[in-house]
């Protein structure tokens, strides 16, 4: 799947730093008790509060992926509504185009 345009110069610049990262996301991951669809669907509600769009194509493919349909998509989007307000919907069109992609 296609990374982000901001993770592939992390990946070019930084290969080292990159190696570093991507080896604490997995032990982060291999230590998740969560399945992975709900992981993905957790990571999407946090990436959506805290405005990191540029990620959610990504993890959107990887949670349709493991079995997470478009309502589930959005859900996890709106989970944040009540803590950080309406900034979560400008990730939906970000989101849904990415589901809806073939």
């Amino acid at each position: 799947m296609k990374v982000s345009k901001s993770f592939e110069v992390f990946a070019k610049e930084a290969p080292e730093v990159q190696s570093a990262w991507m080896e604490t996301v997995h032990k982060l991951d291999a230590a998740s008790k969560l399945d992975k669809k709900t992981e993905e669907l957790a990571y999407i509600a946090v990436m959506a509060a805290t405005r990191l769009e540029s990620g959610l194509p990504f993890h959107v493919k990887m949670a349709k992926t493991n079995g997470a349909t478009r309502e589930e998509i959005i859900s996890a989007i709106l989970v944040g509504l009540p803590a950080v307000g309406n900034t979560v919907i400008s990730a939906l069109p970000v989101a849904l185009e990415a589901y809806d992609e073939v």
